[in-house]
């Protein structure tokens, strides 16, 4: 196949990969955008203007004994772990949700909850598949043993980054890996914090902060897939486009898991619940 066209293809399918996530979202948001829209009868205050809202807002919650009386428990993890009982929401936090700060532990645990949760395999499968169609990596070769050998590669991306993300990185520069819902204002608002999240987060100490845990971490992840991918493709464009896929599929977690609870009340007309990890 000419370079030109494998590399057309190569570019194709890795835009394909990071914004399937964001497309999944932005349809079934958009779907329930009146709804949700409606809901934002309040004024904006100063703690809706400032990037790290859900924080003020629970700490002024806190002041209302019938908002207080409904607030989870300080160690209990107030999202459901499993998005429709799919996707991984292991990250998240209900807005107005007041949490301690992560240790070290935690976030290793949120990590390999995140690598090695049952959905992790189906995610691997699903991109390993689509890279096999695509014949993106020649060198694999196809049939069982090619899948085989794109489904490793898929896992131990994905494996690596999470660790990087959401372990390594966030404990040597002291972030909190966790999506703080805003949970109020119109869509448009709600989107655009959504989004910023994956150039934005929260330190231990509550202070906002660059995320360099996604941005780096991703990056980093990327640059380590070159020892293990065939040395053909240890090339600058294929490790920048797993970057970009890497920090795109998140960054289109991110605006999923901020609309979720409103289209989970929609649909089943009640309030998203905890639920514990089997």
């Amino acid at each position: 196949m000419p370079v030109r066209v494998k590399t057309t293809m190569r570019k194709h399918f890795a835009s394909v990969r990071s914004l399937s996530l964001l497309s999944f979202g932005l349809v079934t948001a958009t779907l329930f955008a009146p709804a949700v829209w409606a809901q934002q009868s309040a004024p904006e205050t100063i703690s809706d203007i400032l990037p790290d809202a859900p924080s003020i807002a629970s700490a002024s919650s806190a002041v209302d004994p019938q908002q207080s009386t409904s607030a989870p428990a300080p160690h209990q993890d107030p999202q459901q772990k499993r998005i429709f009982g799919v996707l991984p929401n292991f990250r998240s936090v209900t807005a107005g949700a007041q949490l301690p700060p992560q240790n070290v532990k935690e976030k290793f645990i949120t990590a390999t909850e995140d690598s090695f949760d049952y959905s992790s395999f189906i995610l691997a499968a699903m991109v390993a598949g689509e890279a096999d169609l695509a014949k993106d990596t020649p060198e694999f070769g196809g049939g069982g043993v090619g899948y085989g050998r794109y489904f490793w590669h898929s896992f131990a991306d994905q494996t690596s980054e999470n660790y990087l993300v959401e372990f390594i990185i966030p404990s040597i520069m002291h972030e909190d890996t966790r999506y703080y819902s805003l949970g109020k204002g119109g869509f448009a608002k709600r989107a655009g914090y959504s989004l910023s999240r994956a150039f934005i987060t929260k330190t231990d100490a509550g202070k906002t902060t660059f995320n360099s845990s996604e941005i780096f971490g991703a990056g980093i992840s990327a640059g380590i897939s070159n020892l293990y991918y065939p040395g053909r493709e240890r090339t600058v464009g294929n490790t920048i486009d797993k970057w970009g896929v890497s920090v795109g599929i998140d960054t289109a977690s991110f605006f999923v898991k901020e609309f979720y609870p409103d289209i989970y009340h929609l649909i089943f007309h009640q309030t998203v619940q905890p639920q514990t990890t089997p």
